[in-house]
């Protein structure tokens, strides 16, 4: 889960600067994921911690994955750090905003007059996929902490979404697979296909693998009929259920399999309004696309 980068590969990659990145419309442009690539992979060490990171992504891995890169966020600068990690993200899979009004990297800060359950609010960020209502959501959701709630809140929190749904009754399962289920809106979105509403939770065609569409949010912010609401209430109760945790430390950078795993956070710490904006919790998030022909995030 946790992958520390050896300190003689910290020192090299320090004294390895990056050229800014170019976009091809929301995606990174190839061109600099190449010049990227010829650039790190010359770092000695730098392809087996990009290896050890795929593993832990994808096939017999956890499916998610915390690069400790905390030493080198303290000796670079924010923009040569971000291109550092941009790197990184780019050997795992291409990377893009689907938000066209953000930065390829978008900021999460903290909005005490958000609503608190939304990922800039102060409460509770109950158990989610990103972009759930495309046809084609994020493969890979990211998240990189700048910094922590100086008051102790917001612990990050995982699930193994297909062992949860292994978990319910057949009855359920078979209600979670009916195109029942909506949430949100959908505009100005780029890379994520169209709409899709209604959805199902599951989708039937790969059992115990593909995305499971869900978001704890639509029990309360969507119309549902008794028996999908009941059995996604299940599936929300058996998520927490089986659930890791962590405290995302300054420099961790959180990388999670959205075909196997759903991610949330446990509420910030009370107080919020008493610290100045600039100093409380930050978080970056970028999302990766699987590229055309790997298998490995199916």
């Amino acid at each position: 889960m946790f992958i520390d980068i050896p300190s003689e590969l910290e020192a090299d990659l320090i004294d390895r600067p990056l050229p800014p990145w170019a976009l091809d419309g929301s995606f990174l442009a190839q061109s600099s994921m190449e010049e990227y690539r010829t650039e790190l992979t010359a770092t000695p060490g730098f392809e087996e911690i990009t290896a050890a990171l795929r593993h832990a992504l994808t096939g017999e891995g956890d499916g998610y994955a915390v690069l400790r890169l905390g030493n080198l966020a303290k000796a670079l600068s924010g923009v040569r750090f971000q291109r550092l990690v941009t790197g990184f993200a780019a050997e795992v899979a291409v990377p893009f905003s689907p938000f066209p009004r953000w930065p390829l990297w978008k900021d999460i800060g903290v909005k005490v007059d958000k609503d608190p359950g939304k990922s800039s609010g102060i409460g509770y960020n109950a158990f989610h996929m990103d972009l759930v209502n495309g046809t084609q959501p994020p493969d890979y959701t990211t998240l990189l902490c700048v910094r922590l709630d100086p008051l102790g809140g917001g612990t990050s929190i995982l699930s193994d979404a297909h062992a949860a749904v292994a978990r319910l009754s057949e009855d359920n399962r078979a209600l979670l697979a009916e195109s029942a289920y909506h949430y949100g809106t959908f505009f100005d979105l780029h890379g994520v296909g169209e709409e899709y509403k209604p959805f199902p939770i599951l989708d039937g065609s790969n059992p115990g693998g593909g995305f499971v569409r869900f978001t704890a949010k639509m029990l309360e912010r969507s119309e549902l009929g008794q028996a999908h609401a009941d059995a996604a209430r299940e599936l929300a109760e058996e998520l927490v259920r089986g659930q890791v945790s962590w405290m995302l430390q300054p420099g961790d950078y959180l990388i999670v399999n959205q075909r196997r795993f759903l991610h949330g956070r446990e509420a910030l710490h009370s107080g919020q309004d008493t610290i100045p904006v600039a100093d409380r919790r930050l978080l970056l998030q970028l999302f990766l696309r699987a590229r055309a022909g790997d298998g490995s995030a199916a």
